[in-house]
This record gives structure tokens, C-alpha cells and sequence, in this order.
């Protein structure tokens, strides 16, 4: 099926959805600016692994390192006494091990990162251990040298510090690290084609450019996402304004998917 948006699909954005979508999207970054930066440097795909509770006021740190699965964990209930003898049901913050993966592009002579690209998953946008563990690390790049690509295609959650804040669906924050505190916000709504990226190398070279609003399709088709897909109930949260959503209406109907 052809991919019916003309830029983000906000039904990728649910949640079980979502981590999928995360990493095709990596992987297709990826293999797109191997092809077009110089030779002199090459694009390595990095992780950050933690430890977090399902209760986001409770999490246990876990440095950035090997992943160690534990397999079968899972909510566990505990029983109790109430005042009248009989034992309660509750629910305990389970640890829960997650991973996000990112690309960093590196100098193949020297192997120093130059360029980080990120792409936000809902935890990043979430209060609790994902944001905190995110923005540690967007500090310390922000605090380098080191360009910052940072790309957020998710409508839920709180955005990324940047002023002033674009009241907008998504976000793609393009920061050169000889140009800080200064940064390109670039701002879109759901109906809106995507914009390409362009990703910063060093200074005073070209930049190449990331093509997201074609990636995406591309993906959608190949992993077939269509059949993960229906169209006839509302995209995930947020709710989307009644202007969108008879624009969103019209589009699924025209396309046969409504």
C-alpha cells in the first residue's frame, strides 16, 4: 500500500508501535548518509541503556554499557491485609531495562564523534528516567564541540528546552557546535511534508542532507506497516484539533482507507 501522508503518519506513533518505527528509522538514517558524506568519515549506530521502574517517580540508575536481559520480569503483585482481615492487590515499580539507539558521525582517521543524531522516543519526552538519561547526554553535547541533530516526530510528551518554543506538531533541531548558543529550530504540523535535515559535518564543509520525508514512505512500504495499521478509529494521543481532524478524515477517505 502507498504511504498516505504527505509527511509524518501519526498512527506510527503509538506506543507499541513506536520502538519499531525507531528502528527503521536508524537504520534507514543511516544507510541514506553513508551513501553521501565524504569517505573520510563513517556513521556508527550507539546505545544507551538504563534502568527504569513502571512507576516514573521510582528508577534505578544503570550506566551506559552491555545489555543484560533478565528474563521473565514482570509486574508483580503483593498482598496485603486490609482493615477487614482480606488481602489487597497492589502493584510494585518493576525494573525494567530499556536501550536507545542513536548514530554518531565519526572522523574514520581519528574515530571523533563530530555529529550525534538523535531521534526522540516518548520516553525522552516523558517525565522519568528516559528524560533524565536523554538530557544528560544532550547536555554534554551541547556542552562539546560536537553538532547535535535532533529529530522529534512524536506529538505526545513535553519538547526539548529550546527558546522560544514552537507551538507546532514536530520538532528538528539542527545545532552546529561553532554556532552555539545558537540553533535551527525546524517546526512542522501534522499536515505538512517533512523538511529535509541537513546534517552539520565540520565547519566551513558542505553539509549533506537526510531526507526523512522520503525515508519514511519508503519504510512504510517496506516493512508493510499498513497491515498494523486502522485507519478507521482516531491516531494515537494527543487528540488532534477539530481542523485536523476533518483534514485527517478527508485524506483517509480519498485514499480508500476510511
Amino acid at each position: 500500500m502507498a504511504y498516505p501522508f504527505p509527511g509524518m503518519n501519526p498512527y506510527l506513533e503509538r506506543a507499541s508501535l513506536w520502538p519499531d518505527v525507531h528502528l527503521e528509522l536508524i537504520r534507514a538514517s543511516r544507510f541514506s548518509l553513508t551513501q553521501s558524506i565524504p569517505a573520510r568519515y563513517y556513521i556508527s549506530a550507539e546505545e544507551r541503556t538504563y534502568i527504569a521502574a513502571n512507576d516514573p517517580d521510582s528508577f534505578v540508575g544503570r550506566p551506559d554499557v552491555a545489555i543484560v536481559g533478565v528474563p521473565g520480569i514482570a509486574v508483580a503483585p503483593l498482598q496485603t491485609m486490609t482493615a477487614n482481615g482480606s488481602p489487597a492487590t497492589v502493584v510494585l515499580p518493576v525494573p525494567e531495562e530499556v536501550s536507545e539507539h542513536f548514530l554518531e558521525i565519526r572522523e574514520a582517521a581519528t574515530h571523533r564523534v563530530v555529529t550525534v543524531i538523535e531521534i526522540l522516543s516518548p520516553a525522552n519526552k516523558a517525565s522519568g528516567e528516559g528524560r533524565r538519561q536523554y538530557e544528560i547526554k544532550r547536555q554534554q553535547v551541547l556542552g562539546s564541540a560536537t553538532s547535535l541533530v535532533e529529530i522529534d516526530l512524536l506529538r505526545s510528551g513535553q519538547p526539548l528546552p529550546a527558546q522560544p518554543q514552537a507551538q507546532k506538531d514536530y520538532r528538528i533541531l539542527v545545532s552546529r557546535g561553532w554556532e552555539r548558543p545558537k540553533g535551527l529550530l525546524y517546526s512542522f504540523d501534522l499536515p505538512d511534508p517533512i523538511p529535509p535535515v541537513p546534517i552539520p559535518l565540520q565547519r566551513g564543509e558542505e553539509e549533506v542532507s537526510l531526507a526523512l520525508g522520503d525515508l519514511i514512505p519508503q519504510i512504510y512500504e517496506d516493512v508493510r506497516y499498513e497491515r498494523r495499521m486502522d485507519y478507521t478509529v482516531p491516531p494515537p494521543p494527543p487528540d488532534l484539533t477539530g481542523e485536523q481532524n476533518v483534514w485527517l478524515d478527508e485524506l483517509l477517505r480519498t485514499a480508500s482507507l476510511r
